[in-house]
């Protein structure tokens, strides 16, 4: 049986949590402020974007996404449709407002689909998602574009 991993990341900025669920919502401008390439939206979702499919290309890697959480100002979250040997991914960034600001926790669960590789993944998205969470408290610290 496939073992469930867990990639756990952490930051603050002096960002309102508004601010930074406003960041996290608006994907097609991730690229500008993330290690991701660039973005296509493939499907709009409801009229609030939850269901929203749309592909990363990084590095020629490409990860196809569907929005599955939008909590304004408290939570966002995503699932990997295709893109990696992964099953089951799911991402959540849940924000909380404390000290002056807001604390970032960008956390996600998934399996392997070749047996023996999930421990590279986990290390591999946990860099990767540190990267994220880096470029996003960065981003939201500065205050608006």
């Amino acid at each position: 049986m496939a073992k469930i991993q867990g990639i756990s990341v952490h930051g603050h900025t002096s960002a309102s949590p508004e601010a930074v669920y406003a960041l996290l919502e608006d994907r097609e401008h991730w690229p500008d402020w993330s290690p991701l390439g660039e973005f296509r939206l493939l499907e709009k979702g409801d009229e609030n974007g939850l269901g929203a499919v749309g592909v990363f290309r990084t590095n020629g890697v490409h990860s196809c996404e569907e929005v599955i959480a939008l909590e304004p100002g408290k939570r966002f979250g995503y699932t990997l449709r295709k893109g990696l040997p992964l099953r089951d991914y799911r991402a959540y960034v849940d924000l909380t407002s404390e000290r002056k600001g807001t604390d970032v926790h960008w956390h996600s669960t998934f399996t392997a689909k070749i047996p023996g590789t999930g421990w590279f993944y986990r290390r591999f998205l946990g860099r990767f998602l540190r990267r994220m969470v880096e470029s996003l408290v960065a981003r939201a610290s500065r205050g608006a574009p």
